[in-house]
């Protein structure tokens, strides 16, 4: 079963290539205590585009994220969600799900782009339970 999980911070550093996403676990009013979190390396171009969306900075014309929704919605679809479904090898995979005329197509994405397509379309973000296990179970024995 997914876990819905919320962006939380966005780190971009101008010193490094590598920059840091920090996905929490939705808060259901349950037990906010125990909320599990995990960074995701991505690149500066993404990291930006996402701040940019977070901070509702409007570009003069559509980047790539913007084309990508804009495609999906012109073509009769929905952006129902983005999950993070794998993690191999310390790589993480996404799939982008799409629903049109009742049926869900899963497309292969990379988690940053997948993240940056759900911000810009304000859809929900999930993570795959074994892959949240497996990050904070390799967190916990670094």
């Amino acid at each position: 079963m997914p876990v819905q999980m919320e962006l939380k911070r966005i780190i971009i550093s101008e010193i490094s290539e590598r920059q840091i996403i920090l996905l929490r676990e939705v808060d259901d009013g349950s037990n906010s205590q125990d909320l599990r979190s995990f960074p995701i390396v991505i690149g500066i171009f993404e990291a930006t585009s996402i701040d940019r969306r977070v901070k509702n900075i409007v570009n003069p014309r559509p980047l790539t994220h913007d084309l990508i929704n804009s495609v999906i919605e012109s073509l009769g679809g929905d952006l129902q969600d983005v999950v993070i479904s794998e993690l191999r090898e310390h790589t993480y995979y996404a799939r982008i799900r799409i629903r049109k005329d009742g049926e869900l197509t899963e497309v292969d994405a990379r988690p940053s782009d997948a993240i940056a397509l759900a911000v810009t379309a304000r859809v929900p973000i999930y993570v795959a339970e074994d892959v949240l296990e497996d990050v904070l179970n390799e967190m916990e024995s670094d």
